[in-house]
């Protein structure tokens, strides 16, 4: 068997051969990354990496994501669990390279689960030679350190692109790095207004105490945002992310898509918030969790967002908090909107609930975001908790 059998290709054809180059090119790009920017921490990446390829082998399609999301979540947690150690129990400062490859590794979880559902849904199939596109797209390079999620089907197909070339997608790139500089320099000059201290801020009462509270949860939004418009321009950079032609023919990136920031921003409920923060996230969170039950689908796919994120009591208090104010949400604005007709009432009606909701999430923002106990007694001592309490009082009179 040569080499490039044990791989999974045989090059019968040149297009077989330019595509074992771009999956080999992706796939050395990501080790290198990872062994540059996670130094000793890289195995951390590299060996749930092969033992999903090895399960693809050696697991039945209707057993492998029950094995796949099993020990993909036992390893991940395993080191969630080991930083925080280190952090309340030894009190040291985690090393940065760790926690580079923590979260690559929690993006890595997202792209293995997503294959196994994909087989055990019929969407994908396993034939006996094709395993090295499946390790190259758990290790390609445009998003080991970030970016939106890319079913492996969308991958593949954009890799292994027969005969078409992508239209240039020169000017997509340079929109999306002249926006993320943009939102660096707005968070540059929003920081030196307000400044990075939380704990100097929760010293603020009132109305000036919710107010700097909302700015640096803004300060935390931008930083994603930021993430999410860079981490798009390297994706579709690298050829992924076109969503084919719009009605007059010009070319649409928008297939691997997380920075919707215009609803984010100006959305007036939480419901929709959540469901556009980081969409495809939220959207593997849907298909993972809320579309696998039958009760309590909130309260459970929050609960799971909480364990994949580390399960510190920041995280797990801010998402359960999150959870409820999205169910008061879907019934507060039902129960409302008979009575809201249009005019002023209808305007006013808005903007209390845009209100309403930009606090709710600078709440929860700062929860998940601080982590640590001192931190959430401080956020929950402060006045911005007022507004998550309000939502969920109203939940249980609606009930």
């Amino acid at each position: 068997m040569s080499p490039f059998q044990a791989l999974g290709l045989d090059l019968p054809a040149p297009h077989e051969t330019l595509c074992l180059c771009r999956h080999l090119t992706l796939l050395l790009g990501g080790l290198l990354l990872a062994v540059v920017t996670m130094g000793p921490y890289c195995p951390l990446i590299l060996l749930p990496a092969l033992s999903f390829v090895l399960m693809l082998k050696l697991v039945s399609p209707p057993c492998l994501h029950t094995w796949v999301f099993l020990v993909q979540m036992s390893w991940q947690t395993a080191w969630h669990l080991f930083l925080q150690y280190k952090e309340y129990k030894l009190r040291e400062a985690p090393d940065a390279r760790l926690l580079i490859a923590m979260s690559s590794l929690m993006l890595l979880t997202q792209r293995v689960t997503s294959v196994s559902m994909d087989v055990q849904d019929g969407q994908v199939t396993l034939r006996a030679r094709s395993l090295l596109p499946f390790l190259s797209y758990t290790l390609y390079f445009p998003a080991l350190l970030g970016g939106p999620l890319c079913s492996f089907r969308t991958f593949k197909s954009s890799v292994e692109m027969s005969g078409q070339r992508h239209p240039i997608a020169l000017w997509h790139v340079c929109r999306k790095c002249f926006l993320f500089l943009s939102l660096e320099c707005l968070k540059a000059l929003l920081g030196i207004r307000i400044g990075y201290d939380f704990f100097d801020i929760t010293h603020h009462g009132g109305l000036q105490g919710v107010v700097s509270i909302w700015g640096l949860s803004l300060l935390y939004k931008m930083s994603y945002y930021s993430h999410w418009v860079l981490s798009e321009a390297i994706n579709i950079a690298a050829g992924l992310g076109f969503g084919g032609c719009s009605a007059n023919g010009s070319p649409l990136w928008n297939d691997l898509w997380d920075a919707d920031i215009w609803t984010l921003e100006t959305t007036n409920m939480v419901s929709q918030f959540a469901r556009s923060w980081n969409k495809t996230t939220a959207d593997w969170l849907r298909r993972l969790v809320f579309q696998k039950i039958n009760r309590y689908r909130l309260l459970a796919t929050f609960g799971f967002s909480a364990w994949w994120h580390g399960l510190h009591l920041g995280q797990i208090v801010g998402f359960l908090c999150w959870a409820a104010t999205v169910e008061a949400d879907y019934r507060i604005h039902a129960f409302l909107r008979p009575y809201v007709r249009g005019g002023a009432v209808r305007w006013l009606y808005q903007m209390i609930t845009w209100a309403q909701t930009q606090l709710v999430v600078a709440f929860v923002i700062m929860t998940v975001e601080l982590r640590k106990p001192s931190a959430v007694r401080l956020v929950w001592g402060s006045p911005i908790s007022l507004f998550p309490l309000l939502y969920c009082l109203l939940l249980f009179l609606l009930l």
